[in-house]
């Protein structure tokens, strides 16, 4: 019998995002928290005896072999030595090119899955080592606790967070990430700062203001969403959020949201559901 399961792939929030430094292979020194959160992705993963891995999406740009589901499983076959293969079927629910963390998140739930499909049993640590060389959020979903995160967003501190139930918003554009931190007019030299910073309101975005002037609707979606709360986009964006206390306060914000919007409510999460696959 074939053996299969379904694992989560769940997205994330930055809920502040500084840019401390450049590092000279191009990459950059940040600090953030990671907020995972209760919307995203599913993979359907079976495995194969033949060894081929292929990939089912009904996502035309994700239809290639150079996507990060199968460079993940690549990977990890390389790893361990395994030969066996997979079907992996995506079920896409996180926006491309929208600061969510999706294909990271796709990535890691592909390396956890096939560790425990294929039984290669390398745990979290040695498939965080794996997941970095493919995008450097891979190991906060490989680990799956919302994080306190330095260095290039690899070195992670679990963090508990308050519970809070999140609008996102997702404006109908596509932030390039690469253009975002190779542009001149990005601040890279924030001071590094401490928790109770955080605590105590002392953070913003520092790709925002940038993302903003270039991306009008993003501009747009903070002005209107900063109308109930304190908006903030997540990572380079596109796109944006506010956090709220109830489900009930989330729920009627988003059921004011213009009808040419996208948008969604979202619980944060502690621990990603991705850590116990079915």
């Amino acid at each position: 019998m074939t053996a299969t399961l379904q694992i989560a792939s769940p997205a994330k929030l930055n809920l502040f995002l500084h840019i401390t430094g450049r590092r000279p292979d191009g990459y950059h020194e940040l600090q953030t928290i990671f907020q995972l959160i209760d919307f995203g992705d599913t993979l359907e993963i079976a495995s194969r005896d033949d060894g081929d891995l292929r990939l089912h999406t009904a996502v035309p740009e994700l239809a290639n072999d150079d996507n990060l589901i199968l460079r993940a499983a690549r990977a990890l076959r390389e790893a361990t030595g395994c030969t066996q293969g997979a079907d992996i079927t995506l079920h896409k629910r996180i926006p491309m090119g929208a600061g969510l963390g999706g294909g990271s998140s796709n990535a890691a739930s592909t390396l956890l899955g096939l560790d425990r499909l294929w039984q290669t049993q390398l745990g979290t640590e040695r498939l965080s080592t794996l997941g970095v060389r493919l995008g450097a959020d891979v190991p906060l979903f490989v680990k799956g606790e919302s994080a306190w995160a330095e260095g290039i967003g690899e070195r992670l501190t679990p963090i508990t967070l308050p519970p809070k139930f999140f609008v996102v918003l997702c404006p109908d554009c596509h932030v390039s990430t690469r253009d975002i931190f190779s542009s001149e007019q990005l601040t890279r030299h924030t001071s590094a700062i401490k928790m109770s910073a955080f605590l105590a309101g002392q953070t913003r975005n520092d790709c925002e203001n940038l993302v903003r002037s270039l991306y009008p609707p993003v501009d747009e979606a903070l002005v209107w969403l900063a109308r109930f709360g304190q908006a903030r986009m997540t990572g380079t964006g596109a796109s944006v959020f506010a956090g709220f206390d109830s489900e009930a306060q989330a729920s009627a914000v988003l059921a004011q949201l213009p009808l040419h919007w996208r948008g969604f409510t979202a619980r944060g999460l502690q621990r990603s559901q991705a850590l116990s696959p079915s």
